[in-house]
């Protein structure tokens, strides 16, 4: 790995539930992305069944502070919800 900044790993597509990604250095930061399994949810008062996936974001504090990368993975969750937004630039 020369000259990126950012890794996104993608786990899940070999089974991974959860971990921490470990930072590539010099990178800034690395995306882990996990298996996406059916998990009950309340929806409106309700236990209903959707599908999941958990995100992991391991950074350098140096650079990173943690409001920002809480709001990108805020990001990426909605757009990941909602691909549309991504599509329609909502």
């Amino acid at each position: 790995l020369t000259g990126g900044t950012f890794t996104i790993s993608n786990g899940g597509v070999y089974g991974s539930m959860l971990s921490t990604p470990i930072l590539n250095p010099p990178q800034s930061a690395i995306l882990g992305m996990h298996n996406i399994q059916q998990r009950p949810v309340v929806v409106d008062g309700e236990i209903v069944i959707r599908p999941m996936m958990y995100l992991a974001l391991s950074y350098d504090h140096r650079i990173i502070d943690g409001r920002e990368a809480v709001q990108f993975l805020v990001t990426i969750k909605n757009m990941l919800e909602d691909p549309t937004r991504l599509l329609l630039q909502i």
